[in-house]
């Protein structure tokens, strides 16, 4: 069964640090890019951050740029999102997704998402 599984969500005061793991089962991941989504309440989906199949690749969202950092770890089947600097606007439930290149339109696999809450 192909399956995106996110943690590392939480709850975390302004300043503050969080690592976000997506991790796969089914599928190799270093076969795909992976994207990182975010949706806030009563706001659009935003792509955040997405690393190519290659590692060539990497892609921030200007509001998050460096703050957040994406990484893999091919032996563990998993991608990371480091969050620094964390702004009470970075609070959102946070998605991964597999496709095939970063600006596909078809996704592969998709999380079910895990919040992150950034408040005082």
């Amino acid at each position: 069964q192909v399956q995106l599984v996110e943690s590392g969500g939480g709850l975390v005061q302004p300043g503050g640090s969080l690592r976000l793991s997506c991790a796969a089962s089914g599928f190799t991941l270093d076969d795909y890019a992976i994207v990182w989504f975010r949706q806030a309440p009563g706001k659009e989906r935003e792509g955040v951050s997405c690393i190519s199949s290659s590692d060539s690749s990497i892609y921030y969202a200007d509001s998050v740029k460096g703050r957040f950092t994406i990484s893999r770890d091919n032996a563990k089947n998993t991608v990371y999102l480091q969050m620094n600097s964390l702004k009470p606007e970075d609070t959102a439930v946070y998605y991964c997704a597999a496709k095939v290149t970063c600006w596909a339109k078809a996704f592969h696999a998709w999380g079910q998402g895990t919040l992150v809450t950034v408040s005082s």
